[in-house]
């Protein structure tokens, strides 16, 4: 069984995915082997940001989780 925390980092890390190959979030470009790259400092603050979301599990928080990433993000002056 998967627990909470590692739940929730999974969705963080496909949510971050999912905006970072969205054209109209774009924040990084693609390499000459077309490997998608973002900045070292936006790589840190999606693993920062997520770490703090992850303190939040949803079956006591609910979506607490998701706006601790969203602020901690906006803190960062990164998108989501």
């Amino acid at each position: 069984m998967v627990s909470s925390k590692h739940r929730l980092i999974a969705i963080a890390i496909a949510f971050a995915a999912t905006t970072l190959t969205s054209p109209s979030h774009a924040q990084g470009r693609y390499d000459a082997q077309g490997h998608y790259v973002i900045s070292a400092v936006r790589a840190a603050a999606i693993h920062e940001c997520s770490v703090r979301a992850s303190q939040y599990p949803e079956y006591l928080w609910g979506t607490m989780a998701t706006y601790q990433y969203r602020a901690c993000m906006a803190e960062h002056d990164q998108m989501e």
